[in-house]
């Protein structure tokens, strides 16, 4: 992550080793949260579609994994709810009382959505699931069931296609695999999105599997523990989504590569001949707040230093990465980085 000469009108450039940090290039910025709105509400309206056929599905055949699938797309769909009110508060503009703007919303409402998974979508499977196997009841009309999975397949799997292509782009780019950089990602709603569809895609596999366990043996048992297995499914996905938005809430900080970026970038600068300590934490969804300390060139007088100081964290601020920067004078015992 180099930082080249500031350009008149546009701040801080930063060349291709950006990519290396967990944020908006200047050009990419933009890009990634209109992906991330489109990814959100693809799978708003695949679930909004597969919650209603699951649940008329759940009426017709009274199969205990069809109603935990049901109460999953319920879920799913009030998610995205969350999550397009986190992507609209988020990009709020800062004010007076939030000079940093609004970035952590996106981590509030993201945790919600986790919440209302866990409390919704894996308490009723696994509430419902109990209840089959100690008052069991006969399903039927298997076909209406079948169908109604297969529809419900393809619908997620457009949804977590989409979710895939945008992950997978922004983890070649910053060299990681598919799964980690889900993970790592400070945009929760990719995350989101992404292990909520997978979630539901293994989901429609165990549900079809009890139902067809259900039909064969004519118990219905096996389909009361495949509605206890969705609700388990569910409950280990909303847990890993709430620990990653409590770490971003509570201070999360960037990957110790964007971190080396950053140094390289302040090294670049002519007013900066050592850096002896910079912390980049995210405030949002690819976007950080700098904090370090800087030896000047030159070594200038406290007054000069102030104001250079001050117009090093301006030129910081205006990069599309950086909502804002702290500089401080380094001590002179302080190893450089």
């Amino acid at each position: 992550m180099r930082v080249d000469r500031e350009t008149p009108g546009k701040g801080v450039c930063y060349s291709r080793d950006m990519a290396d940090a967990d944020a908006p290039t200047e050009v990419a910025a933009g890009s990634s949260a209109s992906e991330s709105t489109l990814t959100v509400v693809v799978a708003f309206g695949a679930n909004l579609l597969v919650a209603v056929a699951k649940s008329a599905a759940a009426v017709i055949t009274g199969s205990a994994s069809m109603l935990a699938e049901a109460a999953h797309s319920w879920a799913d769909t009030g998610n995205e709810v969350f999550l397009i009110i986190a992507q609209r508060r988020a990009a709020k503009p800062a004010d007076e009382e939030h000079p940093f703007g609004f970035g952590r919303e996106v981590y509030v409402w993201s945790l919600f959505a986790a919440i209302g998974l866990f409390a919704v979508g894996a308490g009723v499977s696994i509430t419902h699931g109990i209840s089959e196997l100690v008052h069991p009841e006969p399903a039927g009309d298997f076909v209406v069931a079948y169908v109604v999975l297969a529809v419900a397949f393809v619908l997620e799997g457009i949804s977590f296609l989409q979710a895939s292509r945008q992950a997978k782009r922004a983890a070649a780019t910053q060299e990681r695999d598919l799964l980690d950089h889900v993970l790592e990602t400070s945009d929760p709603t990719v995350r989101a999105v992404f292990f909520e569809d997978a979630a539901a895609l293994l989901g429609i596999l165990v549900a079809a599997l009890g139902i067809g366990l259900h039909q064969a043996t004519r118990s219905p048992v096996p389909d009361a523990v495949g509605s206890i297995l969705v609700g388990v499914l569910l409950a280990v996905v909303a847990v890993v989504l709430i620990d990653r938005n409590r770490r971003f809430l509570v201070g999360q900080v960037a990957d110790p590569r964007a971190n080396a970026a950053a140094v390289r970038a302040l090294l670049a600068l002519p007013e900066v001949e050592r850096v002896t300590e910079l912390r980049l934490e995210f405030v949002g969804a690819r976007q950080v707040y700098l904090t370090g300390a800087v030896d000047l060139t030159g070594n200038p007088a406290e007054d000069a230093a102030s104001h250079v100081l001050a117009s090093l964290e301006r030129k910081l601020a205006r990069t599309p990465a950086v909502v804002g920067a702290t500089l401080s004078l380094s001590e002179p015992q302080d190893p450089a980085l």
